[in-house]
């Protein structure tokens, strides 16, 4: 690890602690004696959303948050459950060698999350994912939702 101050290349670890998905590394330049922090990160592999169309772009997280908002909008959901369910979405791919997932299994599992935590939001998603085009669409989607129950 280069120094900020003198770019010498050697250092020493004097602190490590974790904070937030991260390590916190407090060092101590070989040369100049001077402290500072670096952060220590696990790369992830980057993740690619196949859409309807077949097109592919970089998965974003804020993006999947956006959705999700936007169905809970004047809804009693909680940033937290919003968190979890994106947390959930990207859980599924983690750890696996799977770097692309297709908006329909995104929207699969953002509903199957949805459908505890709020009917309305659930609906909502619902309906921009499931691309409803008319009243029956709504009727059979609310009619599936009881069922379930």
């Amino acid at each position: 690890m280069r120094c900020p101050y003198c770019q010498y290349e050697e250092s020493k670890v004097i602190d490590s602690r974790p904070a937030e998905n991260r390590k916190r590394r407090r060092r101590e330049c070989l040369k100049c004696g001077k402290r500072f922090t670096t952060y220590e990160i696990v790369e992830q592999p980057m993740r690619i959303v196949v859409k309807r169309d077949g097109s592919l772009e970089p998965y974003d997280r804020n993006k999947l948050l956006a959705g999700i908002y936007h169905a809970i909008k004047k809804r009693p959901v909680s940033y937290a459950q919003v968190n979890e369910i994106a947390d959930r979405v990207e859980e599924k791919y983690t750890g696996s060698w799977h770097s692309q997932m297709t908006s329909d299994q995104i929207g699969a599992i953002v509903l199957e999350q949805l459908r505890s935590v709020d009917e309305i939001a659930y609906i909502r998603f619902a309906s921009v994912y499931q691309d409803f085009k008319d009243a029956s669409s709504f009727i059979s989607a609310i009619a599936a939702l009881n069922e379930k129950k």
